[in-house]
């Protein structure tokens, strides 16, 4: 029988790059899969929404970390994760992106002598500030199996010395993902549902501490929302932490303008949605970069540096950091149409989780 493998989801940003790999690893020949949910996202909106919208069936191993520091989070994971190894010794793991949980269980695999493949290999920011730069450089040196999204990600791991062979350039799944679900995202018509026309409001999310945890860089982000929302409603669903630092700072009043529609987190298809039908997105996430690339909207984003490097040179994505005046430059441009053509990104075709099912097959004989 066909070897077992392990296929680790942590957070939010796993759910739609694991969901494709799934779909094809058990279409025939079907492999046998595990799935394995440490729980670091655990809430109804931050988590159960996007299993339940992407069709991911429910998980065979629940660890249900929950939330703490950085080092008592990626220890409780180990521990949990290493109970669950030794009791079921997997042919693999696979593990996708930068999140605690992602380098957590490559570290615990690696250490029992079991192959890790890494999805969303090689990609870099170059910003060691960044918590999610340590897990991915740790990670694709623990990984025999580096499944790669972009050709930036293949020269990066070539110039840390990885071998030729464990390198696999697959394509995106997060935008095979995109593809499948768009049709329903779309039949939602979630615009309507806050009162407005497609292309006639733009998308808001934060939430890395570069933005939300001085209370003064936030404090200008949240007059540049209000300022810029006068002639383009804005609608700005609040990750949990982003809230829970603006209450901090006393600022829950910039949210009550007129112009701008603060929620809570939304589900999947409905934040797809919104992007689809947005005249622009202004976001530090680095899926969202990915995903208004292949739908062919601008996309200010709010960091200083981008591990998706692609999306600036050749898709939607523009960084401005947090300055007001840049932001401010570029969303004008956007609105007078004076802002820059993108093109599409090789392989980013919706049949990336065919590909890396392939390659995961031939690695490990499952």
């Amino acid at each position: 029988m066909a070897g077992l493998i392990d296929c680790v989801v942590g957070a939010r940003p796993n759910f739609m790059k694991i969901a494709p790999l799934l779909r094809a690893l058990e279409t025939p020949p079907c492999s046998r899969v595990c799935l394995v949910h440490t729980g670091q996202h655990y809430d109804t909106n931050m988590s159960d929404v996007f299993f339940e919208q992407l069709g991911i069936r429910v998980p065979d191993v629940l660890l249900e970390v929950g939330s703490d520091t950085h080092a008592r989070q990626t220890a409780r994971i180990m521990e949990r994760y290493e109970e669950h190894l030794i009791a079921s010794h997997p042919a693999g793991v696979v593990v996708a992106g930068d999140v605690n949980s992602t380098l957590a269980c490559s570290l615990t695999a690696a250490k029992l002598q079991i192959p890790v493949a890494h999805l969303e290999a090689g990609l870099r920011s170059f910003d060691r500030r960044m918590p999610e730069e340590i897990n991915r450089i740790v990670t694709d040196a623990l990984a025999d199996v580096l499944l790669v999204t972009e050709e930036s990600g293949q020269q990066n791991l070539l110039l840390e010395g990885i071998g030729e062979k464990k390198i696999h350039l697959i394509g995106n799944l997060m935008i095979d993902t995109l593809y499948r679900e768009l049709p329903r995202a779309r039949d939602l018509n979630i615009p309507a549902r806050f009162g407005l026309q497609e292309r006639r409001f733009g998308l808001v999310t934060m939430h890395r501490p570069s933005n939300v945890d001085d209370p003064a860089v936030l404090g200008r982000l949240l007059a540049l929302l209000n300022e810029i929302s006068r002639p383009l409603p804005l609608v700005f669903p609040i990750h949990p932490r982003t809230r829970a630092r603006i209450e901090a700072a006393g600022l829950a009043d910039a949210l009550r303008s007129p112009g701008i529609v603060a929620t809570d987190p939304l589900g999947y298809h409905e934040n797809l949605g919104l992007m689809a039908a947005a005249r622009i997105v202004l976001t530090d996430s680095g899926g969202m970069q990915e995903e208004t690339t292949a739908l062919g909207v601008p996309c200010l984003t709010l960091r200083e540096n981008t591990e998706r490097p692609i999306t600036v040179e050749r898709g939607t994505s523009t960084l401005v950091g947090n300055d007001p005046d840049l932001i401010r430059r570029h969303f004008f441009d956007v609105l007078e149409g004076r802002y820059k053509r993108h093109e599409m990104i090789p392989l980013w075709d919706g049949h990336a989780g065919k590909r890396a099912a392939l390659v995961l097959r031939q690695a490990w004989v499952i």
